[in-house]
């Protein structure tokens, strides 16, 4: 159930602050340090816990975060920049030499 207002969840994000960071420490030991806490929040309420349960307890939130692998939210976050919109595809020649700023007359 996301709705406008944000994820059910959300209300728990300080209190769920240090174990998020932990994670993200986590990823940095394997290589992944430019990972953020909004990136992996993000995961979190849109894959892991896209059903959200009623009068879940916030161990049960620990849990869920300390279990994320890697792979998991990686392969989440593939999907993700191949959903999101090409720029480039809605520039026309003329603004994209623009962009660039190629030597070209741009006539």
């Amino acid at each position: 159930m996301n709705t406008k207002q944000g994820h059910p969840y959300d209300s728990y994000f300080q209190i769920l602050g240090p174990i998020l960071q932990s994670k993200l420490e986590e990823f940095a030991v394997l290589g992944y340090g430019t990972i953020g806490k909004m990136e992996l929040w993000t995961f979190l309420t849109q894959k892991k816990w896209k059903k959200f349960k009623e009068g879940i307890r916030i161990y049960e939130l620990v849990s869920d975060i300390l279990s994320v692998k890697v792979g998991d939210y990686m392969n989440f976050a593939t999907v993700e920049a191949y959903k999101a919109p090409d720029l480039f595809s809605e520039l026309d020649s003329k603004e994209l030499k623009e962009l660039l700023h190629t030597k070209n007359e741009i006539d």
